[in-house]
C-alpha cells in the first residue's frame, strides 16, 4: 500500500481474508485509554463516509466483528507508548498500541487505507469503504517529531493553526513549534503585561522579499492569540498527541518587546522609545538588556506562558544575539565584572542558565538554538541544532539532548527549484529528494552519544510567507518527506529508495493533500496561481541573512 509515512512493517494479507467494508452497522469499540482516538476516529471517517460508526466502549475492548476495536495492550509498551499494530480482515479491523498515542497513530494508518476521500470533510460517494487485509506493525525512530510555525514574522489566525495540527498529527509528526514572539510581532497575550500585544503585535509594514532593495507592503500586518486561544490550539492537539512548544525568544531577536516596553533594552547606548516593531528581516542590533528588572519581567511573562503550555519543554530561541550594544552599555559591562565573566558570550550563556534553572525548578525543560553553547551551556538544556550538525553533535557529546534540525536540509522557508517563477527564490534549492536523503544522526557520533539525539524538525520560517497558501506550498510535500525521515530508520542517504517515495506520493498522498486542501508544490512546478515572476527583492544565492 502507498502509506506515507511507510510502516516498519507491512504485510499483505491473502485476499480471501478481506477486505473489511466499512457499512451502517460498523461500530467503533475502544478501551477507555483509547477513548480520545476513538472520538477523533468517529468524527473524523463519520463525515468523510457519512456512516454513523457508532462508538461503543469496552473495558478490555476485546476484538468485535464488524467493528473497528482500538485498544492499549501491555505486549506492546516495550516497543514505546507510540508504537501500534494494526490487523485488518473481512471481519473487521483491530488496532493495539503500546498507549493511547500508539492507538492514534494506527487510526491515521487506517485513515490512509480507506483511501483519498477518507480525508475528505463530507462524502463525496456511498461507498464501499473498505480496508485492504493487511497486517502491520510500526513504531517511531524519535520521539521528538516536529515543525517550528513561525507566527512572528507573518501572523497565522487561529483556525490555520489549528489546519496544521491536523496535518502534523497526519503525518505522524507530534511537536508543534509555535514561534510566538521576535523583532517582528509578540503574538501571546500577556495579562500582567497588555503592551507586549497593544504595541509589539502590530508592525507599520513589512518588507516583501529579503534584501536591503525590497520594496515595502505598506500594509499594517499583526494579530496575537490570546490566552485562550492558545489554550484552545493546545487541547485540541492534545487530543491528536501533538505537544506544543512554546518559543518566547531571548535576549536577541526582542525589538517588538523593547518597543512596547523600552525598559526592556539597552537604553544607556540607544534610544528605545523611540523603537517599533521592527519592518525588516535579518538579524537585528538591539537585545534586552541584562538588568534585574528585566530577568523579573520575562519571569513574569514565562509564568503565564507555563499556565497556559503543559509541554515539559520551553523554547527561550539564544540566537543571532547581537552583542554590540552589550560592548557599549556601561550597564552590561558592569553585570559582567560582578559576576566575574570574560566576555559578552559568557554573558549570554549567563542569562540562559538564570532561566534554565527558573524553569527546571517548575519542572520544566529549557530548549535553545545551538547559540547557547556559545560561553558554556546550559545544564540540562536542549539544543536545537540548525547551523549544521556541529552544535547538536558537541551537545550530544556533551551529554545534552539534542533536537536536529541543519538549516540545509530542514529549512523549508528555502527555494524548492531553480527556476525564477518559484515564489520565494532565497537560500539553495532543495527539493524534495533532498529532504528524503536526510540524515538526522551523524555518523561521527558513537551508539551513546547517538542516543541524545531526541528527534528532528523541519523549520517553516515565514518572513516571505505572508499567507497560509504560501506556507502550504513551501512546506508541501517536503513535510511528507521529512516526516518519514523522522518516522522509521532508513538507509543511508545514497542507498534511500527515492523513486519508490515518489511513487507513493504521486499514487495516493498528493491525493490526500488534495482532499486536505493543501496547496502544495506539484513535481511538475508551481501552479499558475503559485507563480510570482520578479518577486520583489534580490534573489539570494546563498543561505537567507537570519534563520
Amino acid at each position: 500500500m502507498d502509506l506515507v509515512p511507510a510502516p516498519l512493517e507491512f504485510r499483505a494479507g491473502p485476499s480471501e481474508d478481506g477486505p473489511f467494508v466499512l457499512g451502517p452497522g460498523t461500530r467503533v469499540v475502544a478501551d477507555e485509554a483509547s477513548g480520545t482516538a476513538a472520538r477523533w476516529l468517529t468524527a473524523t471517517l463519520g463525515a468523510a463516509t457519512g456512516l454513523p460508526l457508532a462508538p461503543a466502549s469496552s473495558p478490555h475492548a476485546t476484538a468485535h466483528a464488524g467493528a473497528v476495536t482500538l485498544r492499549v495492550v501491555d505486549r506492546l509498551a516495550a516497543r514505546g507508548t507510540e508504537a501500534y499494530e494494526l490487523l485488518a480482515d473481512a471481519s473487521g479491523v483491530l488496532i493495539e498500541g503500546g498507549g493511547p498515542a500508539g492507538v492514534f497513530w494506527g487510526a491515521q494508518t487506517l485513515r490512509q487505507l480507506l483511501g483519498p476521500d477518507a480525508f475528505r470533510r463530507a462524502p463525496l460517494r456511498d461507498g464501499p469503504w473498505r480496508v485492504p487485509p493487511v497486517r502491520i506493525a510500526d513504531a517511531p525512530r524519535f520521539s521528538w517529531r516536529g515543525m517550528l510555525l513561525d507566527v512572528a514574522r507573518h501572523f497565522m489566525p487561529k483556525d490555520g493553526v489549528l489546519r496544521y495540527v491536523d496535518l502534523l498529527a497526519a503525518h505522524k509528526l507530534n511537536v508543534l513549534h509555535l514561534h510566538l514572539t521576535d523583532d517582528q510581532g509578540w503574538r501571546i497575550e500577556i495579562e500582567r503585561y497588555p503592551r507586549l500585544t497593544e504595541v509589539g503585535a502590530w508592525r507599520a509594514r513589512s518588507r516583501v522579499g529579503l534584501g536591503d532593495d525590497a520594496p515595502f507592503d505598506e500594509r499594517p500586518h499583526g494579530g496575537f492569540y490570546t490566552r485562550d486561544d492558545l489554550r484552545e490550539i493546545v487541547t485540541y492537539a492534545a487530543a491528536r498527541h501533538v505537544t506544543v512548544v512554546p518559543e518566547i525568544d531571548v535576549p536577541g531577536h526582542s525589538q517588538a518587546a523593547i518597543a512596547a516596553h523600552p525598559e526592556l533594552g539597552n537604553a544607556d547606548v540607544v534610544d528605545t522609545a523611540s523603537l517599533d516593531p521592527w519592518d525588516g528581516w535579518g538579524i537585528n542590533p538591539h537585545a534586552l538588556n541584562v538588568s534585574d528588572a528585566t530577568l523579573a519581567f520575562y519571569e513574569n511573562v514565562l509564568t503565564e506562558v507555563l499556565e497556559i503550555f503543559p509541554s515539559p519543554y520551553v523554547h527561550l530561541g539564544g540566537d543571532e544575539c547581537v552583542k554590540d550594544q552589550w560592548r557599549a552599555s556601561p550597564a552590561a559591562q558592569r553585570r559582567i565584572g560582578e559576576l566575574g565573566l570574560r566576555d559578552e558570550d559568557e554573558l549570554q550563556s549567563w542569562f540562559v542558565r538564570h532561566f534554565d534553572r527558573w524553569l527546571a525548578e517548575r519542572g520544566r525543560r529549557l530548549v535553545g538554538w545551538d547559540e547557547i553553547l556559545e560561553g558554556g551551556l546550559a545544564p540540562g538544556a536542549v539544543v536545537s541544532s540548525w547551523r549544521g550538525y556541529a552544535g547538536g553533535v558537541a551537545a550530544a557529546r556533551a551529554g545534552h539532548d539534542v533536537v536536529m534540525c541543519p538549516e540545509q536540509h530542514t529549512y523549508l522557508d528555502w527555494r524548492q527549484a531553480g527556476g525564477p517563477d518559484e515564489p520565494t527564490p532565497i537560500a539553495h534549492v532543495r527539493t524534495l529528494r533532498d529532504v528524503y536523503r536526510f540524515e538526522p544522526v551523524p555518523d561521527v557520533l558513537s551508539e551513546a552519544e547517538a542516543a541524545h539525539v531526541i528527534g528532528v524538525q523541519a523549520n517553516v520560517w515565514t518572513e516571505v510567507m505572508d499567507s497560509a497558501r504560501v506556507v502550504d506550498y513551501m512546506a508541501f510535500p517536503r513535510l511528507a518527506a521529512f516526516a518519514e525521515v523522522a518516522w522509521r530508520p532508513l538507509p543511508p542517504p545514497a542507498e534511500r529508495d527515492v523513486a519508490d517515495f515518489e511513487r507513493r506520493m504521486g499514487a495516493a498522498h498528493y491525493a490526500r493533500l488534495d482532499a486536505l486542501g493543501v496547496e502544495y508544490r506539484p513535481p511538475s512546478g508551481p501552479r499558475p496561481w503559485q507563480r510570482r515572476p520578479g518577486v520583489a527583492g534580490r534573489p539570494q544565492e546563498g543561505p537567507p541573512p537570519a534563520r
